[in-house]
Order: C-alpha cells, then structure tokens, then sequence
C-alpha cells in the first residue's frame, strides 16, 4: 500500500462483519463492502423507539478537488479497536440509555459511492439516537488514527494537513464535537 503501510494495516479484518451475539457495541475495519443494512438491523431494540444510522460515502469531490476519482484509507491498527471502544464507553457514560452502537469503518480502495464508513445508533428515543450517532462519527473522525489518500486529476493527498488525531474524552458532547 501507500506511505502509511507502515502504521500496521495490512489489508485484513480487525472486528468482526458479523454482529456479536451478546455485546451491545460492534465495532470493526475492514477491506470489504460494509454491512450497513445489517448494522441498522442489529441496533435495533425493542426497548429502543430510535434508530439513527450514519453512512458516509466516497464522494467525487473534496474542498478545491472537484474532480475526485480515487479515496483509499490506512490505519494504526493496532490503535483503531481500542479508540472506538473508547468512543462507545463515552458516548454510553453521556447518554446512559443507550441501546447498540455500531461503528465500521472501510480500509484499503473505496469506489466513489461506496460506504466508506457506517455508525449505528439506538436509544429509546430520537434525541439520544441522533445526539450520540453525531459524537460517535464525529469523535471517531476526530480520534481515531485513520487516514484517507484521494486522488484526482492534477494529484494526490493523504489529507493529513486538517486531521489531527485527538483524546476521545476531549469530546464531550455531540455539539462540542462538531468542527
């Protein structure tokens, strides 16, 4: 791979693609399609009436790169399943009611359109679902050491200039977590 093989991704599974049989959070990175459906499925409850599910695709475009055609991702691996563990125990110490969390993220070449990352969310409520997927993406951007090259027609970037990777307890709420 890139300039970041380096940092210990070497174009396997970390996590399980399947949902874990008596856990409440999934979390995983992988090479392959993310089961996003699955996911949404998974997190729901019966004690839980909200579901939120964030899917963030490969667009073609990026600030001054309208022409985007190529997004790979590299991790620390050996740092990722520990971060988003962290991010699950935070968010579930901020909103206690909690049902499932999934968080699954895309390594390796992802086509533009393709789910490059999925967070799944349940709580009994709307406002818990939508309040804690919101921290889970937005701190697992902010914290968790994965970095993304895009490539298009005048050049290449790993995108580390905006990316500095943070504490997951330096997010504290879903609104302090927004850039």
């Amino acid at each position: 791979m890139g300039q970041l093989a380096d940092c210990g991704w070497v174009g396997s599974t970390i996590g399980s693609m399947h949902p874990p049989d008596n856990a409440d959070t999934w979390t995983g990175l992988t090479s392959e399609p993310l089961p996003v459906q699955q996911a949404s499925e998974w997190v729901a409850l019966p004690r839980c009436g909200g579901i939120v599910t964030f899917n963030g695709t490969a667009r073609d475009h990026s600030e001054g790169r309208p022409d985007v055609s190529a997004l790979e991702y590299e991790a620390y691996v050996d740092h990722v399943e520990p971060k988003l563990t962290a991010i699950a125990e935070q968010a579930r110490k901020q909103w206690p009611d909690l049902g499932r969390i999934a968080m699954i993220h895309r390594m390796g070449p992802v086509a533009i359109g393709e789910s490059a990352v999925v967070v799944a969310v349940s709580a009994p409520h709307r406002d818990h679902a939508f309040e804690a997927a919101r921290y889970c993406i937005d701190t697992l951007k902010g914290t968790v050491p994965i970095w993304k090259r895009e490539s298009w027609a005048n050049g290449e970037s790993w995108g580390l200039e905006p990316q500095h990777v943070q504490d997951v307890t330096a997010f504290s709420s879903a609104s302090e977590a927004t850039p």
